[in-house]
């Protein structure tokens, strides 16, 4: 009778909820609390839902998930609830996944960190791509697979449990149910088209589940909120139904072209679920690189310290992972020249006869900065030395022009053509005009050999796009171009405007050269002037004022401001500031406590022009 209550109440809710639910990828940070992500929501949804309330108005003023939607979102919330209340399991031991594979690979990852055996059962098949080989010698997983016709066969000695995991792999139309018993630490139920659930176990698992959503925010992303509502509607109705998938080949084709055009490249592209999907395959085909050319030699990723969190981190979460892996910091911003630095990094770097990979922002995050490309083309093209006279690997230009999609970097006759370069960007961003989450990567002809593993690892995790995601990237992206001119002619007048007003306001954004280079970016970032007498009390009044600036903004033009993560987006203007958003692991001293701000084609600039007269004003 309490199932059907709850499947009741969640048929109204999926009747009532908010159209942002399915159709945003950022949310407000504002109504955000990083700390209680998910928790909050679902404290009050069970609030609502105890007292039998779905009113449209009850679900719209429930606090945000998450901020991105690629880490969660209010309908996977709501479904791991529903799931963990059919299985009578706690709503944080239920993770759902786009991709098949990844909660796999993320009890792996912890179980490789913490030294434990895992004893992986299956029953149906796995998927294609799943590869053991790569799994152990790239990732270097320890697991044992094997097959069985049905729960019932698992038989694991006691001794075998005490340090390991078991984990039962099951693949149905129905994700939601478990057959669930005690002596399985793991259930994964894969779905062919939507993803997967994980179900964590038993309270001796507690430990995994914050680990395996670090995984699912930095590797991959959770089941998409399209997919979450037809696992809903199937929880409720228990019928089956088939994903849309007639139109996915001719938009792949119109996604690719599309791409071929932009970046001006012939080679392959690749398209993920995410940004971070995409650079996590490219980090792991690069590895796989590096291990089936350059046998049992260092690999360095040259990372900038301050760049966006989540590269930051999931760098770091990759050496932490496999032994002769390394991080190395690159500054790049500020008093520090990134073509001074690489070409320092890569010498020391060519000294011990280490494979060098570079992963750089073009624009600088948050700072929008672009280095002198004739400069950085020969310190990346330059001939080292090892210490012993030996030529040394030539470094992989890992470029990240997010910011800028639409230079091209990549061309047979563009600036990086002669240096091994691959480029990638955020389809959340410019691409699908913030649509959906999913991202790309292409390479030059030099690098053209590296794409294979690349794909090899993307489709190992299964963090290829989705077929929606497809179908929003094949509209949006014929736009891309106009749409990142016009959002760049509004910028420009803004940053004007805050010149001629705020003349002590320190702006970061790039010169009228740069611009006629093609770098048209519409971000900037403002370090607001500041009073005080010491520095701790110059840094918290500058502080205070960049809240101050942005509250106003959100509040005087609700409509058209949103404290938001992101940028690209298709109408309106975005403010964060990014050391408390986009550098949220960064280390504490290479954080940005300045405001960004993000524009866009589509907004009145007049009103916000307005606004911050008044600010300017009240100072």
């Amino acid at each position: 009778m309490e199932d059907n209550n709850m499947l009741d109440y969640i048929k109204d809710v999926l009747e009532n909820m908010p159209t942002d639910w399915l159709n945003l990828t950022t949310h407000r940070l504002d109504v955000y609390d990083e700390k209680l992500a998910k928790i909050q929501f679902l404290e009050q949804f069970e609030t609502l839902y105890n007292t039998n309330n779905s009113a449209s108005s009850a679900l719209h003023a429930l606090p945000t998930a998450y901020d991105y939607i690629r880490l969660g979102h209010p309908l996977s919330s709501i479904l791991e609830w529903a799931i963990a209340k059919l299985n009578h399991q706690e709503p944080n031991h239920v993770i759902s996944f786009s991709s098949k594979t990844v909660p796999l690979l993320a009890i792996l990852r912890k179980n490789l960190i913490d030294n434990k055996n895992t004893q992986i059962f299956y029953t149906g098949q796995l998927p294609d791509t799943f590869d053991v080989d790569i799994l152990q010698r790239v990732y270097g997983y320890v697991f044992d697979l094997k097959y069985i016709e049905d729960i019932k066969d698992i038989h694991v000695p006691d001794s075998y449990r005490s340090n390991s995991s078991i984990i039962f792999i099951s693949q149905s139309d129905d994700i939601c149910n478990f057959n669930n018993t005690s002596n399985i630490d793991f259930f994964i139920n894969v779905h062919p088209q939507l993803g997967s659930v994980l179900l964590v176990n038993g309270e001796g698992n507690t430990p995994y589940i914050s680990e395996i959503q670090h995984v699912r925010r930095r590797e991959t992303i959770a089941m998409t909120p399209g997919n979450c509502l037809m696992a809903l509607k199937f929880l409720i109705n228990k019928e089956a139904f088939d994903v849309e998938i007639d139109n996915l080949n001719a938009n792949k084709v119109q996604v690719l072209g599309s791409i071929t055009s932009i970046t001006g490249t012939r080679t392959k592209a690749l398209v993920g679920s995410s940004g971070l999907s995409i650079q996590y395959a490219i980090m792991m085909g690069l590895v796989h690189d590096a291990i089936d050319r350059h046998k049992g030699k260092a690999i360095k990723f040259i990372v900038p310290p301050n760049c966006y969190g989540g590269t930051n981190d999931q760098a770091r979460r990759v050496a932490a992972c496999i032994e002769h892996v390394e991080v190395v910091d690159l500054p790049v911003d500020g008093d520090n020249d990134m073509v001074e630095s690489i070409d320092m990094v890569l010498t020391k770097i060519a000294n011990h006869d280490a494979v060098p990979y570079i992963i750089a922002e073009i624009p600088t995050n948050p700072r929008v900065e672009v280095p002198d490309l004739i400069k950085l083309k020969a310190v990346l093209s330059a001939t080292r030395k090892t210490a012993t006279g030996k030529t040394a690997i030539d470094p992989v230009f890992i470029l990240d022009q997010t910011f800028c999609p639409n230079v091209q970097f990549l061309g047979d006759d563009d600036m990086l053509s002669t240096v091994r370069t691959i480029s990638y960007i955020s389809g959340s961003k410019f691409p699908s005009g913030g649509l959906c989450t999913a991202g790309y990567c292409v390479a030059n002809k030099k690098a053209e050999g590296l794409m294979d593993n690349i794909e090899t690892h993307l489709k190992l995790c299964d963090n290829e796009a989705t077929e929606l995601q497809m179908e929003l990237l094949a509209k949006q992206l014929p736009s891309m171009n106009q749409r990142i001119h016009d959002a760049y002619t509004n910028t420009r007048e803004f940053v004007s405007f805050i010149n001629a007003n705020l003349p002590d306001a320190k702006i970061n954004f790039v010169s009228e050269v740069l611009a006629q280079q093609g770098f048209t970016p519409s971000v900037f970032s403002l370090d607001l002037p500041t009073k005080g007498h010491t520095d701790e009390e110059k840094e918290a009044y500058k502080r205070t004022l960049n809240l101050k600036l942005i509250n106003l903004m959100i509040t005087e033009l609700p409509n058209e401001s949103k404290f938001c993560v992101s940028y690209g987006q298709l109408k309106g203007c975005y403010w964060t500031i990014p050391a408390t958003s986009t550098q949220g692991t960064t280390k504490e001293g290479d954080k940005d406590y300045i405001v960004r701000v993000a524009l866009s084609p589509n907004m009145d600039l007049k009103a916000h022009k307005n606004v911050f007269l008044e600010f300017v004003g009240n100072i």
